[in-house]
């Protein structure tokens, strides 16, 4: 005799594949939104009602970024108190708020159009996280004396599983994903990561560099008064200091040139001496020069000779920061080293004529003395 108590729900109707997506295609800021919290933790933020309303980005150490939000609807005036916390601590608010246990289980549904009963008794949590994951929900399997099961397809795989082992596995998934993000914050200097990040310099893609590199200062400017960092070979230093100088002058492309600043010169300690440090010395001098302080300028950029930096690089921003302090001869001498060097002369033809306007009959009265020399 069949049982008349088991009952299969299709779950066409309460099935949420690419919600997330779509809401997506509805946000103007959504993949810099994506970028900063996580991609998947921004949908947990939507599961749990966290509406994220300011971002304040830390990109020296992206995880004390501020997260401004309100918990509630959207068009709720009242109960709506702003809260903020640091970007690591609104990913452990996001998953606390998910993994808290349902305070009443909903009773099983009777008839496959109690599309709401349908939804509570899976839950709307699960129908929401199961597609993050790769699991598109087929049925509800409700069966008399045996546990609910759901039967899915996991990357196109047909599954199927008890209820409760379902929900425990989306829980599951959950921890992961905060402990994998807090894995990477203690693991923030990837070494491995300068590769990508010099690609994506050369492609002026300088949010990608600060994305890949963002985190290291804090912790850098820290590991090398410990021991450790103080045994680190010549080349692990040579390596650091080259991602801190790609760092940097991310910064200074977007802007914050104070930040880039910091950055360099926590880079020029790693780097002591060699290429290494004359790169660091000449991005920071441009840096300075870019940000109207040309005589603080001037000390790294001559520095960054000292340390056998390339004239043909260094000399022209060395003769710009001279020319805006108006110490003619000087930045006439740099431009003829930059010539010397192999510098093109249309790419210094403004300097040139600002300098030799400026010396005037001085100059003149030198070049003639000096072909009569040379005669």
């Amino acid at each position: 005799m069949p049982d008349t108590k088991s009952r299969e729900f299709e779950l066409d109707t309460v099935r949420t594949d690419g919600w997330f997506e779509r809401i997506g295609e509805g946000i103007g800021s959504f993949q810099a939104l994506c970028e900063i919290i996580g991609e998947r933790f921004f949908a947990f933020s939507i599961i749990v009602g966290a509406r994220i309303t300011a971002l304040t980005v830390d990109r020296r150490n992206p995880e004390l970024s501020l997260v401004d939000f309100v918990v509630g609807a959207a068009d709720a005036d009242e109960g709506s108190e702003p809260q903020r916390l640091t970007l690591a601590d609104f990913r452990r608010r996001l998953v606390g708020a998910l993994l808290v246990d349902d305070d009443k289980p909903a009773p099983a549904p009777v008839r496959e159009s109690e599309i709401e009963g349908i939804q509570l008794y899976i839950g709307v949590r699960y129908l929401l996280l199961a597609p993050l994951y790769g699991y598109s929900l087929r049925k509800l399997l409700l069966r008399s004396g045996a546990p609910p099961e759901i039967a899915l397809q996991h990357d196109g795989v047909e599954e199927t599983h008890d209820l409760d082992s379902f929900r425990f596995r989306l829980r599951a998934v959950v921890r992961e994903e905060l402990d994998r993000a807090a894995s990477g914050s203690r693991s923030a200097i990837d070494l491995s990561k300068v590769t990508e990040a010099e690609a994506a310099g050369l492609r002026g893609e300088w949010n990608k560099v600060v994305q890949l590199l963002g985190s290291w200062p804090a912790p850098l400017a820290i590991f090398l008064r410990t021991p450790e960092g103080q045994l680190l070979t010549a080349d692990a230093r040579g390596l650091i200091a080259k991602g801190l100088g790609l760092l940097g002058s991310a910064c200074v492309h977007l802007g914050e040139v104070e930040q880039a600043e910091e950055v360099f010169r926590i880079g020029i300690q790693y780097a002591q001496d060699g290429m290494a440090a004359a790169e660091l010395f000449r991005r920071l001098g441009e840096a300075l020069l870019q940000s109207d302080r040309a005589g603080e300028a001037i000390g790294p950029l001559r520095r960054a000779l000292a340390f056998g930096g390339s004239p043909a690089e260094v000399m022209p921003p060395l003769a710009r920061a001279f020319l805006r302090r108006k110490k003619w001869v000087a930045a006439y001498a740099c431009l003829r080293d930059a010539l010397e060097a192999g510098v093109g002369e249309r790419d210094i033809a403004d300097d040139l004529r600002a300098t030799e306007s400026a010396l005037g009959v001085a100059l003149t009265a030198w070049k003639a003395t000096r072909l009569q020399v040379t005669r």
